[in-house]
């Protein structure tokens, strides 16, 4: 069973549009309401494919009673902790060409009681997880240093720990020695405060964030895949999508995979690159199934060519 913790979660809603023009009317050709927060895909992705999962979520008002309906509606198993805020709405604009436009709100206040019954949960139900995943975005008002000692409490227990975050609870992740870490380009360059120009930059990045601590680092890359630095070195991979239609959640379906396929080696990589692939060719933040899978389209490279430049980003 692998456990998640999205300490920010959201309902997502997301619309197909022709073309966003600011100041004008636009009709939605199609909309989708999705559970949402990085941790809750992951779930979503899992339970999906036949991997058992259960996700601990802080709740809140009409949007969070709203939120855990839908995730019950999915079969997600739930450890919920009520409190007082409103959980947060986010809004997904996905145009035909595959321009995503997304606007988040920041979400509500965490606490610090209501962190602490948020991290007795997790303690109390890591003991019968594989893996516990902790994604997503820190709510306003919790301290860096209150996320870092949930991850080295976890650690210090012997719990595999995955952390898919960004900014300074990054790198208090990997200082804590979680076992992986998942940042896409963005937040590995943010990171370690430089800019990622090619695969060499990225395992380069990659190679600090385990000097950290960090065990693995299986960065995702958008179009141009993703990268695995672990103890066995560097593996990399992509998997082509031709019409893609929202990359909202797709590095949630990615590490999902990688995880269902045992979170080492080539195979998971492979896996993960699947996933996440097949979330792309999905409408909103729809969670990709087994039918959804196209595993032939994955190519890795286990020597590859680090001086390979990175595709512009934007």
């Amino acid at each position: 069973m692998i456990l998640t913790v999205t300490l920010n979660p959201s309902l997502d809603r997301a619309m197909e549009i022709d073309l966003l023009v600011r100041g004008e009317v636009i009709r939605a050709a199609s909309a989708h309401l999705d559970p949402g927060g990085k941790g809750v895909n992951v779930s979503r992705a899992l339970l999906a494919n036949g991997v058992p999962s259960r996700a601990v979520l802080p709740v809140g008002g009409e949007e969070g009673a709203q939120l855990v309906r839908l995730l019950e509606g999915e079969g997600v198993e739930l450890l919920v902790v009520p409190i007082a805020g409103r959980t947060r709405s986010n809004i997904t604009l996905a145009e035909p060409d595959g321009t995503v436009t997304k606007i988040n709100e920041s979400g509500p206040v965490l606490t610090g009681p209501e962190f602490a019954e948020v991290t007795s949960a997790v303690l109390a139900a890591s003991g019968a997880a594989d893996w516990v995943v902790a994604c997503g975005s820190m709510p306003p008002g919790l301290p860096v240093t209150a996320f870092g000692d949930l991850c080295a409490r976890l650690v210090d227990a012997g719990v595999r720990l995955a952390v898919d975050t960004s900014g300074p609870a990054l790198r208090a992740a990997a200082e804590a020695g979680a076992a992986l870490v998942k940042p896409n380009r963005e937040e590995l360059a943010e990171a370690v405060g430089a800019p990622l120009h090619s695969l060499g930059d990225v395992v380069d990045a990659a190679a600090r964030l385990r000097g950290w601590g960090a065990g693995a680092v299986l960065a995702s890359l958008g179009a141009d895949g993703a990268v695995l630095v672990d103890a066995d070195g560097v593996l990399t991979g992509e998997s082509p999508v031709a019409r893609p239609k929202s990359t909202v959640g797709a590095g949630d379906a990615l590490l999902a995979g990688f995880l269902a396929a045992g979170a080492a080696g080539p195979d998971a990589l492979a896996e993960g690159l699947a996933w996440g692939a097949a979330a792309v060719s999905l409408p909103g933040s729809r969670m990709p199934g087994p039918g959804d899978l196209a595993r032939n389209t994955v190519r890795l490279h286990p020597r590859p060519d680090l001086v390979r430049p990175l595709l512009p980003q934007g």
